[in-house]
């Protein structure tokens, strides 16, 4: 440019003008061949780079190749060509179409091409397109195998659709259903296909199989925020909350103005905080907190029945760990109507009849439970403890004996004793039958007294073993089932002993 100046300077009027404008010419055509030679150059390069890597299995590193080469000959239809068979590869049809497009633009006679771009439109149910394709190919080649059997699956693909459709109009899900299985299985990337077939399993009652169906529409078309609401409201009424919540999300990063996706989000984030919050309670032993919080939730959504059977055998279970077992047997029976099978509520209504000290029911919900889990140590070590305990009720039940409840204190405990004691004392009668009676009853009421106020004891009995029977004592040293507790009956000296007795 410096030199072409100087002449400039130097030479005057048109010669040297049109002097300078030859001389730019050469040096410009001279450049312009180097830069060309070697973007050629480089184009081979990373073809052949992308051919290599492809052939790896490196497919994101070979389709940074072909980027670059489609960069440097935009006008090379081959580079568009296997640009696509990587998109391919990697599962991207719907970024390998343009590319096959573009190929054939460049080379209307490109067979290959043609009969890929045909089975991918094929596979995505575009019947019209992808006949067009084929017939194109037949046309130069009648002679292509592959091209006559799509074609003949493109037909056949289009009278199915029309079939399924018209099933779908009478009404008829179940054939509906099966025809689209066929159709789905000619274009597994059709998505209104699946979300016809998704529509019928919600009318047919198995939102499983709609969920199945629904989730690959997602990826299947743009902004799909269609389908992100329907599988979160999905989730949603199987009492899936988190995966409803993770889905309603994906709708609103696609638009967060979206109002029916906001409206739900709001519902769903509400509702599984509160649930979440309530394990977390339970976790932490806050039963009472944990409670309230369940009986929020149903009030969120009251139109659920999962939610309310959930937050009822929740509750059930709170209930119980607290021993409110007047509570916790009507919360738990109400639960066990809703959910029949559902072996929580039976194994805690189980506990709450042992509080009420009811045991022959508490076998019989802990049996039942086993029915539906035979393989659950928590059930069968629960059936061999209320079935001891029932055992033992047929003997001796301390508990009752007092008249107090499983969950009372020591001081509750010792009250009642007193009461009682003062009450049986042998002392406070005159005939004969009337001291022997208030004798056992009396011996009965002290050993009651020794075996709750002591806490090893009492767990022992709890636990479904009478500590006091000298069936489970080692060694004979039991006093026998009536024994005096602590190894002296003073009864014994005769009939006319008499003492007093101390109220400590």
């Amino acid at each position: 440019a410096t030199i072409i100046i100087i002449i400039i300077l130097r030479r005057k009027g048109v010669s040297g003008v049109l002097f300078c404008l030859s001389l730019l010419c050469v040096i410009l055509d001279v450049q312009l061949d180097g830069v060309l030679g070697a973007t050629h150059v480089e184009t081979e390069h990373h073809l052949e780079m992308g051919r290599k890597l492809l052939a790896a299995g490196q497919l994101a590193e070979a389709l940074s190749h072909y980027h670059s080469a489609v960069e440097g000959d935009s006008k090379n239809y081959l580079t568009y060509y296997k640009r696509a068979a990587v998109f391919l590869a990697m599962g991207k049809s719907k970024s390998a179409l343009p590319d096959l497009t573009r190929a054939i633009q460049l080379k209307p006679d490109f067979l290959a091409a043609r009969l890929q771009r045909g089975n991918i439109l094929l596979k995505q149910g575009n019947t019209q397109e992808a006949r067009e394709d084929f017939e194109a190919v037949l046309q130069r080649s009648p002679d292509q195998e592959e091209a006559q059997d799509q074609l003949m699956k493109a037909n056949e693909l289009e009278e199915l659709q029309e079939e399924a459709h018209a099933a779908h109009h009478r009404g008829d899900y179940s054939t509906t259903i099966t025809v689209l299985d066929r159709v789905i299985e000619i274009s597994p990337w059709d998505p209104e296909s699946r979300e016809l077939r998704a529509e019928c399993y919600i009318r047919l009652g198995d939102p499983q199989k709609a969920i199945q169906d629904l989730t690959p529409t997602t990826r299947l078309r743009n902004d799909n925020r269609a389908a992100f609401l329907k599988l979160s409201m999905l989730h949603y009424s199987l009492g899936e909350h988190h995966e409803s919540l993770n889905h309603i999300r994906e709708c609103l990063k696609l638009d967060q103005d979206d109002k029916e996706c906001f409206s739900h989000y709001k519902q769903v984030k509400k509702l599984s905080k509160q649930l979440d919050a309530a394990e977390e309670l339970i976790q932490e032993e806050r039963y009472q907190e944990a409670i309230e919080k369940y009986e929020s939730a149903m009030k969120t959504e009251p139109n659920v029945p999962f939610y309310t059977n959930l937050a009822k055998e929740r509750i059930c279970h709170c209930l119980v760990k607290i021993k409110r077992a007047h509570d916790a047997i009507d919360v738990c029976s109400e639960a066990h109507q809703r959910d029949p099978r559902n072996v929580n509520v039976l194994r805690d209504r189980a506990e709450a009849f042992i509080l009420n000290q009811d045991y022959e029911k508490a076998v019989e919900d802990y049996q039942e439970a086993r029915e539906f889990d035979s393989d659950s140590n928590e059930i069968r070590e629960g059936l061999e403890r209320a079935q001891k305990l029932l055992k033992i009720s047929r003997k001796r039940d301390y508990y009752k004996i007092l008249g107090v409840n499983r969950s009372a204190s020591k001081q509750e405990i010792i009250k009642a004793y007193r009461k009682l004691a003062q009450q049986w004392h042998p002392d406070n009668f005159q005939s004969e039958a009337e001291k022997k009676e208030a004798e056992k009853k009396f011996i009965d009421i002290a050993s009651a007294k020794e075996v709750l106020t002591d806490p090893e004891m009492r767990q022992k009995f709890d636990a479904g073993e009478d500590p006091l029977d000298p069936e489970n004592q080692q060694g004979g040293g039991g006093q026998g089932g009536h024994g005096w507790p602590f190894h002296f009956n003073p009864f014994e000296s005769g009939g006319n002993f008499h003492f007093k007795f101390h109220y400590n």
